[in-house]
């Protein structure tokens, strides 16, 4: 289990993520949800938030180190080495994570079945893929970690609808392994869309959590109603 407390965040909200859930941050442009998953991952070390792995205070570890405990951060947009190919890209993941090579091969096959494209593609230059093509890596090479916990920064910003279902529905497959997932959208269109598979969403304003719960309450929350509807 991750949790997040002692910081602006959780002032209203403890944050948790139970293991083997997909949960959901949501907020306005400049609400903090990238800066949160930033704390989570290391990215940005605290001066107050107690990041909370299991029974394990890991927010003064750096990054590197919080990736080797299982957690992290595939960030907003291509994230990827455009000069680089594909499977290039993917082996990085394996270095960073200090993965053993008995166990490369293995994970690469599991990527490969969750993104049959990039396989086809293994050879071909990271920035000559497409838009959609170039997140999917993003995050296959964010599973190249072996992570227990996937940060994923905006997975829908600017992808066509398509895309976006076929990311969702991969995501759903991750999370089937066992893994815990955690996204942050600034729209809310996504959640909604694709509801039945949250286990549980944030609402974020101002850097504090203003709501915690099932998807289906979001609507009738007087800050996201503001924000999102104008109502």
């Amino acid at each position: 289990m991750l949790s997040v407390t002692s910081c602006s965040y959780t002032s209203h909200y403890q944050f948790i993520a139970e293991d083997n859930t997909l949960v959901a941050i949501i907020g306005p442009n400049g609400g903090g949800k990238s800066t949160f998953l930033k704390i989570i991952s290391g990215a940005i070390r605290p001066a107050i938030c107690s990041v909370i792995l299991d029974d394990e205070d890991i927010s003064q570890l750096k990054a590197p180190e919080i990736i080797r405990k299982g957690v992290v951060l595939v960030p907003e947009g291509k994230a990827n080495f455009p000069e680089m190919t594909v499977e290039e890209n993917l082996k990085l993941g394996f270095h960073i994570a200090g993965i053993p090579r008995k166990k490369r091969h293995e994970i690469l096959e599991n990527i490969f079945k969750l993104f049959p494209v990039l396989k086809d593609r293994k050879g071909q230059m990271a920035g000559t893929l497409s838009g959609g093509e170039q997140r999917m890596l993003a995050i296959a090479r964010g599973l190249a970690t072996n992570p227990r916990i996937l940060l994923l920064d905006e997975p829908s910003l600017g992808l066509a609808p398509k895309v976006v279902e076929a990311i969702y529905s991969t995501l759903l497959e991750i999370k089937e392994t066992g893994r815990t997932i955690i996204i942050s959208e600034q729209g809310i269109s996504a959640v909604l869309n694709f509801k039945e598979h949250f286990d549980k969403v944030y609402f974020v304003l101002n850097h504090q959590f203003m709501f915690s719960g099932g998807v289906e309450e979001l609507e009738k929350i007087e800050e996201v109603r503001r924000v999102y509807f104008g109502i």
